[in-house]
């Protein structure tokens, strides 16, 4: 994944933290618009997401921020 989409991803998960709390759960389609303009991006975020972390549909924003910043090593 492109330093440029998990920055989009950390600041996702820390707008809905913020709105919400820290329980608030996302998916995948939120790092995204409504409309497809980027299929390659949303397969390998939905790879990432689904085939090679097995997570459910729904997660909470902190373990997947979490997840993007180990990945960056920055945890």
């Amino acid at each position: 994944m492109n330093t440029e989409i998990q920055q989009k991803i950390i600041e996702v998960c820390n707008t809905k933290i913020a709105n919400k709390g820290e329980n608030v759960g996302l998916s995948f389609y939120a790092f995204f618009k409504n409309k497809n303009d980027n299929p390659k991006l949303l397969m390998e975020i939905a790879t990432w997401w689904i085939e090679i972390h097995k997570l459910d549909h729904f997660e909470k924003a902190i373990k997947i921020k979490k997840m993007i910043l180990k990945e960056m090593n920055c945890i």
